[in-house]
């Protein structure tokens, strides 16, 4: 399983108000991959943009500056300006269905209920995109009472974010190969996480 990468969305909400809850963990890992220069505002795409030399790849960097339910505002726009197929972004963003920590890498599929996902499917017009999935756990197999939405908007707690820490590093190591397209041998040793 090989794919070119072009562009690398992070998802979280744009603000310091919002900088340290899980729904922003795509950001996290976005922002500890390496820059050729600094981010910049493309307020045409909505978007913080970067470009990115990630082994021996280059690829374009972005972390959308709408809030989460509009990510595919960004997205789209860019992609249409670049020319690029859905097959050739990879979305990285928080999952409930994982434990905090946890990793699945795959194509296409559905949005399982996250708004910025579904957001990005509807202006692709496409599902085709690859997706990294960063467990943030769901608060009931947490054991907390919190309702969803809440739950998201709120940081982790001190164990959680130790974990979600640890596993950023492991998918920042990962990058040059994923980018590369090792794929199968990414998700091998992404997805015991």
């Amino acid at each position: 399983m090989t794919a070119t990468f072009q562009l690398i969305v992070g998802l979280g909400n744009p603000g310091p108000q919002y900088a340290q809850h899980r729904h922003n963990v795509g950001f996290w890992v976005v922002d500890r991959l390496p820059v050729n220069g600094a981010w910049s505002r493309e307020s045409r795409f909505k978007a913080d943009v970067a470009r990115s030399r990630i082994g021996s790849q280059s690829c374009w960097l972005m972390k959308p500056q709408t809030f989460m339910n509009l990510s595919g505002e960004a997205v789209g726009a860019f992609i249409r300006f670049h020319r690029m197929a859905a097959a050739e972004v990879l979305v990285i963003h928080d999952e409930l269905d994982l434990p905090p920590g946890g990793v699945r890498i795959k194509q296409g599929g559905g949005h399982g209920g996250h708004n910025g996902v579904r957001s990005i499917e509807t202006h692709l017009g496409s599902a085709d995109f690859w997706r990294l999935r960063v467990g943030i756990g769901h608060p009931r197999t947490l054991g907390l009472a919190q309702e969803v939405a809440d739950f998201v908007l709120h940081p982790p707690r001190r164990e959680e974010q130790a974990v979600i820490d640890r596993t950023v590093d492991e998918i920042v190591r990962e990058m040059p190969a994923l980018v590369a397209g090792d794929i199968a041998a990414v998700q091998r040793r992404l997805h015991v996480l």
